[in-house]
């Protein structure tokens, strides 16, 4: 098992069917230490948990609210006295249900999104080199970042510029980061039908015209190469393949998981 004895943090992962349960769900089957993470422990937290716990996984829950940087201390910290150490440390934690015409977003909803998915990122990448470069040992941290990292939406202007930040944020820790042993990376999923998804599919199938979400969907296949949208499992395999070995040498990057729809 590549993952034998190594532990894995992933912030925002305590939804059922999320992105963030699929991410742990590959690396507890490659025999990982799972630590599950979300704003709350609720009782949908402890049921991702418990099913990470069934593939047979030793699981710690840790609340986090990533916005704020002592409680991503806190997730460190609670990671490294349940388990040794943090080995790998996945961003995950976002907000995209914030849809309106740029004309229209106020401040506080910009302020959100930004306090989430890009300084949540930049303070759980502080709080993990950290214990990774006392520890000695390396380590990988993945951010999960989007499409939207790449290319610009209508209706997502935090959204888009918080993920395109994420993507600065990955090449600048990187270049601190590799002479510890520790490589940054960024994964960039085309759309994924998570909940999160659900309600972009709702919104965005009315914004576009189409009669149905079915309808939106079936045009979002039809458009990309490989013939469906994105899978969790395919961002989760991304993940693992960049906490593995093999990826050692690849820093600073943000790998496109797309089936072709993204190619720069």
């Amino acid at each position: 098992m590549r993952f034998t004895g190594k532990t894995v943090v992933v912030t925002g992962s305590g939804r059922e069917k999320g992105l963030g349960q699929a991410i742990l769900q590959r690396f507890a089957d490659e025999d990982a230490n799972c630590v599950v993470s979300d704003v709350a422990v609720t009782p949908e937290v402890e049921g991702v948990a418990a099913e990470l716990r069934a593939r047979g996984a030793q699981v710690a829950v840790i609340a986090c609210d990533v916005s704020d940087a002592a409680q991503c201390e806190a997730l460190v910290a609670g990671a490294v006295a349940a388990f040794g150490g943090v080995d790998v440390m996945v961003n995950n934690a976002g907000i995209g249900f914030m849809m309106k015409p740029l004309l229209e977003v106020v401040p506080a909803d910009w302020d959100k999104v930004i306090a989430v998915n890009l300084s949540g990122a930049f303070y759980c990448t502080q709080a993990a080199a950290r214990a990774m470069i006392a520890r000695g040992n390396g380590g990988r941290i993945i951010n999960i970042a989007s499409q939207a990292a790449k290319t610009g939406f209508p209706h997502l202007p935090a959204y888009v510029s918080s993920k395109h930040g994420m993507v600065g944020l990955t090449r600048a820790s990187a270049v601190e980061l590799g002479r510890h042993g520790i490589t940054v990376n960024a994964v960039c999923p085309n759309h994924v039908t998570t909940g999160l998804g659900a309600e972009q599919n709702a919104y965005f199938s009315k914004l576009l015209g189409f009669a149905s979400v079915g309808d939106y969907l079936a045009n979002m296949a039809a458009k990309n190469p490989m013939g469906r949208p994105g899978l969790a499992s395919d961002t989760a395999a991304a993940c693992a393949w960049l906490a593995s070995k093999d990826a050692f040498y690849v820093t600073g990057e943000a790998l496109n998981v797309s089936g072709g729809e993204e190619m720069h």
